[in-house]
């Protein structure tokens, strides 16, 4: 019995759309790139004349999160992504593992030290503002890079996000110590800074044998692949149950 032909229907964005998609995760890595630029200069600016290790911890975070979205760029603009993607993490890893030793040892030595930073309203307006301003980038890119398939877009929009929880952390030292008088507050934010910086290059370091980009568009409609293999994750890696939501 001869049963009639069903016509597949092509998985994923059409052309135009991607194209669209593409100039749409550009543009959204440049302004990420050219945000971050003008906030580290402004919190490490800021962070030298105030004393505080947790602004300049925060303008180092930014700096990362440039080299971050540049990684991404770089990426974009080559024909052959994968080939680019595994030097790209490492020196993200190398970056944060950098950052957390110098704000560590900062933070202690300000603790143990007595060392008190002073009130910066410029550090409080910079970290209000990036906690107004980086979940919409953030969102932005992780909703075009869903689309795409491109895990790179998405690893990068988590970077713009992890910005916003930085700026909570400063936002809540800075303001401890401008209205009571905690000293202790600055450090303690910056080893919190620390923290996360090293939990962040950890997983960048594992990024490219645990979920790392393949390319900057893949294909969903593998034949036969399950949700983990059309992912690009390894058994027990958390990327794809992350992005599933």
């Amino acid at each position: 019995m001869n049963l009639p032909l069903v016509e597949a229907t092509p998985a994923g964005p059409s052309a135009a759309r991607r194209q669209l998609l593409t100039r749409r995760v550009r543009l959204l890595v440049a302004a990420t790139i050219t945000y971050n630029v003008v906030e580290a200069v402004v919190a490490i600016t800021a962070g030298t004349i105030a004393s505080s290790t947790a602004l300049i911890g925060f303008g180092l975070d930014s700096v990362i999160e440039v080299s971050s979205a540049a990684a991404v760029a770089w990426q974009f603009a080559g024909r052959d992504p994968e080939s680019r993607e595994k030097v790209a993490l490492r020196i993200i890893a190398v970056s944060f593992f950098a950052l957390a030793a110098y704000v560590t040892v900062e933070s202690v030595r300000a603790l143990v030290g007595g060392a008190e930073a002073e009130h910066s309203s410029i550090g409080l307006v910079l970290a209000a503002l990036s906690l107004a301003t980086m979940p919409v980038l953030s969102y932005a890119q992780r909703r075009a890079g869903r689309e795409l398939n491109s895990r790179s877009a998405v690893a990068d929009s988590k970077q713009t996000l992890l910005c916003t929880y930085l700026s909570a952390v400063l936002l809540v030292g800075l303001g401890l110590n401008s209205l009571f008088g905690w000293s202790w507050a600055d450090p303690v934010a910056a080893l919190v800074i620390a923290a996360v910086a090293v939990k962040e290059g950890r997983e960048a370091w594992r990024g490219d044998a645990c979920c790392a980009p393949t390319a900057a568009l893949v294909d969903d409609a593998a034949d036969g692949a399950d949700a983990g293999d059309r992912c690009g994750c390894r058994p027990g890696c958390s990327c794809c149950a992350a992005d599933a939501t």
